[in-house]
């Protein structure tokens, strides 16, 4: 991540401007960390953006290990609520704009519900005030859309939402999305809030028109949780794992507790600074040891793509995550739009 990659060699499967390489000496990363959350913001700018086959925008990501926990949801949902209130500052968004929010995704799909599922426990009101001329005190006037996907609705999602946004006429929009990811450790811990924009599908090779305030001619905030990897990370995230376990067992090889514990049953990541030198590297993985990170992951990429093995892949618990993780999403949405 320290230096730049021409990342056009091969189609990168990640929605995440924190997966991709950016030059941390050109940008300001103001990042901080509250209790199990770690929070990163940057500016991209049009150059660094082009760069990396991205938009201009603010990126907030929030990471986290654990939502299953009482107190870690409470805590993640806290710095999401602080998040999203950052961006609205950010995009000058007041207490009484109008909102229209929106889940992209297909029901049908468990990985790929979740903007549904997020959007269909947001408190809508429009209907209220249109109804009645007035809303109670801290409510905000918010509508609510699920466009499908064009595999359902032979429609261009973009088309669809810009006819729903121009009837509606919302101040500002939210859209929530599943995203893809370039490391297996975000797979379900990880938030990315952008005024960016987002392209539908992108994350994993189905890119379809943008949707972003160039647009849709006003403000736009994208939410999005990475719900899945493909293969080809998988692979590479898997040998850089053997190299610290490699690593940690040459360490500790004189550690008298571990004969007693399985090798399997040992969380070598609790150790820093694991590595190994070039001559182990070369010992235990020969050729591919020799390279880096870009050009393994590219290699496997090359292998797996023609013959049809480069699959997307999700969480064995995904029902669960999906429920937990909309939740606190729709809850930390509502805080945001309606002070109640």
């Amino acid at each position: 991540m320290d230096s730049e990659k021409d990342l056009s060699m091969f189609t990168t499967r990640t929605d995440l401007v924190d997966d991709l390489s950016l030059n941390k000496k050109e940008i300001y990363e103001e990042v901080y960390e509250e209790g199990n959350a770690k929070v990163s913001r940057v500016f991209i700018n049009d150059k660094q953006a082009s760069l990396i086959d991205k938009k201009r925008g603010y990126y907030t990501t929030i990471s986290f290990s654990d939502t299953t926990d009482h107190n870690n949801y409470s805590n993640v949902k806290n710095v999401f609520i602080k998040e999203l209130n950052n961006m609205f500052s950010k995009e000058n968004i007041k207490d009484d704009d109008t909102c229209m929010v929106i889940g992209l995704g297909n029901s049908n799909s468990t990985p790929d519900s979740l903007g549904i599922k997020t959007s269909e426990n947001v408190i809508v009101t429009k209907h209220i005030y249109d109804l009645f001329g007035t809303l109670e005190s801290g409510y905000r006037i918010t509508s609510m859309f699920n466009p499908g996907v064009m595999g359902e609705t032979g429609i261009e999602t973009s088309d669809v939402i810009t006819k729903i946004i121009d009837l509606v006429d919302p101040s500002f929009v939210i859209v929530i999305d599943a995203l893809a990811s370039l490391s297996i450790d975000r797979v379900c811990k990880t938030i990315q809030i952008t005024n960016a924009g987002i392209n539908p599908g992108s994350g994993i090779g189905n890119k379809r028109k943008e949707i972003s305030s160039d647009s849709i001619k006003r403000p736009i905030i994208a939410i999005g949780v990475p719900m899945v990897v493909d293969a080809a990370t998988i692979v590479s995230d898997t040998i850089n794992y053997m190299e610290q376990h490699f690593s940690y067992n040459i360490k500790n090889k004189d550690l008298k507790i571990n004969k007693l514990i399985p090798s399997s049953k040992q969380n070598y990541l609790k150790e820093k600074n694991l590595s190994l030198s070039s001559e182990e590297k070369n010992y235990f993985f020969g050729k591919i040891g020799t390279l880096d990170d870009y050009e393994k992951r590219s290699l496997i990429f090359d292998v797996l793509t023609p013959i049809g093995y480069n699959l997307m892949v999700t969480p064995k618990e995904v029902d669960f995550l999906v429920d937990s993780l909309s939740k606190l999403l729709s809850e930390g949405i509502n805080s945001c739009l309606h002070h109640i």
